[in-house]
């Protein structure tokens, strides 16, 4: 008798400890759960220009909600998601959508666009002639090396009359048809495009690092991507908190009254509000 009250005990006590322990993973899952609703510094990765610009605008609009955008700069196409995937970010903004797309496909990230923000319409640059009809046989053009960007610079080329391109969304050189001119075609990182352009004969660059190198697409840019083009710059998160509170307000505020007064007064047609 006395073993057995020992034993019956000893169970109850130990049941008593596994629910205290189950009550405990319920409280931090729930208090998990309040500070992901009451999250009130948003950390956001961006390119300098034109994101960083346009997010010191948000800024003042999300601290009247209560939050606080701390933007991280980037220089490049790639750390801005692996930083946002790894929890280190809980936003960024510096990418379109068929780069994301084949991001997710590439590096197996879980990340998803919220936002339409603003197009960058692509521009051809030259330090050596100031008509797109003067590109000469032989001439050597760079554009950038990410599948994506080079893809769209290639279709600014065939637009201007200087190749053509096998149909598809994700064309290479591989795909050129036709090229009269025997346009070569050099592929480097994207920031590095403006440094070349007096050992090249011209480049296809994303508007971000022209306007960084003091190069305005409406003005210097000898052709340039028509205004409705698909890419869209935009807000990107991890996909399991498309939902959240602090998204909801974020995408709010970039797709504001003002934000939109901003990038018309500011960049004056070089860069075009998206919605």
């Amino acid at each position: 008798m006395k073993k057995g009250r020992i034993l019956s005990i000893a169970i109850s006590a130990l049941l008593v400890l596994g629910l205290a322990g189950c009550g405990q993973k319920q409280d931090t899952a729930k208090q998990n759960d309040a500070s992901k609703e009451t999250k009130k510094v948003i950390k956001i990765g961006a390119s300098p220009v034109p994101h960083k610009e346009i997010l010191e605008v948000v800024k003042p609009i999300l601290q009247k909600e209560g939050y606080d955008l701390q933007i991280v700069e980037f220089t490049d196409y790639v750390t801005p998601n692996t930083a946002l995937n790894d929890g280190e970010l809980d936003a960024n903004f510096f990418q379109h959508v068929p780069y994301l797309t084949t991001f997710n496909q590439e590096k197996h990230t879980d990340l998803s666009y919220t936002a339409k923000v603003h197009i960058e319409p692509m521009g051809v640059y030259s330090n050596k002639v100031k008509k797109i009809e003067e590109i000469k046989d032989g001439a050597e053009i760079a554009i950038p090396n990410d599948p994506t960007n080079g893809a769209r610079a290639l279709k600014v080329l065939q637009t201007a009359g200087l190749i053509k391109l096998k149909d598809g969304d994700l064309v290479s050189k591989l795909d050129i048809t036709e090229n009269k001119k025997n346009i070569k075609i050099k592929e480097l990182e994207a920031p590095q495009l403006p440094r070349v352009l007096n050992d090249v004969d011209a480049a296809v660059i994303n508007t971000n690092y022209a306007i960084e190198a003091k190069l305005n697409p409406t003005k210097d840019a000898i052709a340039i991507e028509a205004k409705d083009s698909p890419y869209a710059n935009i807000i990107v998160v991890r996909t399991k908190d498309k939902d959240q509170a602090f998204v909801q307000a974020l995408n709010k505020a970039v797709n504001s009254a003002e934000v939109k007064k901003f990038i018309e007064d500011k960049y004056q047609g070089s860069i075009i509000p998206a919605f």
